[in-house]
Order: C-alpha cells, then structure tokens, then sequence
C-alpha cells in the first residue's frame, strides 16, 4: 500500500536513489545533446557524505513555505516531491516517481497532498524539461497550461556534454 508522508532524516539515501533513477529513466535525450553518462557523472556522488548532510539539511531546516514529501510502498521510498509557498506564486519543484512505479496514481497522491499546502489564491507553476512528454500529459491532466515560456537554467547543465536540460514552465491561473 502507498502512503505519502513527510520526509525524514531516514528516507535520505533512498531519496537519493530515486532522484537518480528517475533522472536517468527520463532526462537523457540526443537531440537535447543530454548523454546518460551527464547524468551517471551528475549523481556518482549522491551518497557522498556532503549531499547526504545536504539532503538532510533539506529536511530538517525546511523553512515553513516548503513542503517535501516522500511516497512509500510500506517502508521502501518510492518517489519524492519538493513544493514551496513563494510571496507571489506556488511552485512545485519536483514529482519524482521511480519508473516501475509510474502509472499507478502515486503522482496524484502527491498532488492531492500538495494541493492542502498550497495558496489558493496565487497561480501554481511547474518547470518540466520541454521534451519530458510523459511528465507534460500528466501535468496537463493536473489542469496545468504551457505559459509559453522557455529556459534553461544553469544549475541544469550537464557534467560531460556541458549542455543544459531545455525547461518550459507550466501553470495553474487563479479561478476567479
């Protein structure tokens, strides 16, 4: 059974792992220029002891606008999300899902979940690689549009090819 809960100090290593599996089921793209070997080479030091104590920090010193939550079939970490409460918009940062584990309603448990945080009265904004067409449907079924705006942000560059993942941003508008 699927539960969504706070994340803890405990979780870390396998939250980790789901970052990096997921990264490496999705981000590699030829026509992006992104190779499996940037994102082999951007987490080979996931479980170093300096991103663990960061991970951990994540957690423990989460300011109150942020929200991280892992998923969980009984005690294993199946997906991670990040989502904070900025001073004009809601962001969802990240739905992580392990791949074996995607198509079974857990990213709409996150939503779900996600959605209780949230303001109601700001717009909601979501950053997805724009050929990340999986991750694309399901925010549209979500209610998310595409605001038309392209990026990529340095903190996205890759290790080997030094390409950036190419990112759209997608909203939720306030109703009325």
């Amino acid at each position: 059974m699927v539960t969504i809960q706070k994340a803890k100090i405990e979780d870390v290593k396998e939250i980790q792992d789901v970052f990096y599996k997921t990264w490496l089921a999705t981000y590699p793209n030829k026509k992006a220029g992104i190779t499996i070997e940037d994102i082999e080479e951007r987490f080979k030091n996931r479980f170093s002891e300096k991103n663990i104590r960061k991970r951990e920090t994540q957690i423990l010193d989460a300011p109150e606008n942020k929200f991280f939550l892992v998923a969980k079939d009984r005690d294993k970490v199946i997906g991670a999300c990040i989502a904070v409460k900025e001073a004009d918009i809601n962001q969802l940062q990240a739905i992580y899902v392990l791949p074996e584990y995607q198509g079974r309603g857990v990213g709409q448990m996150f939503w779900t979940k996600i959605q209780e945080f949230f303001a109601r009265d700001k717009r909601t904004i979501v950053q997805v690689a724009d050929y990340n067409d999986k991750a694309i449907a399901f925010y549209q079924k979500l209610g998310f549009v595409d605001t038309g705006k392209r990026f990529t942000d340095e903190k996205h560059k890759m290790p080997v090819s030094g390409d950036c993942i190419p990112e759209m941003e997608m909203e939720i508008k306030v109703k009325a």
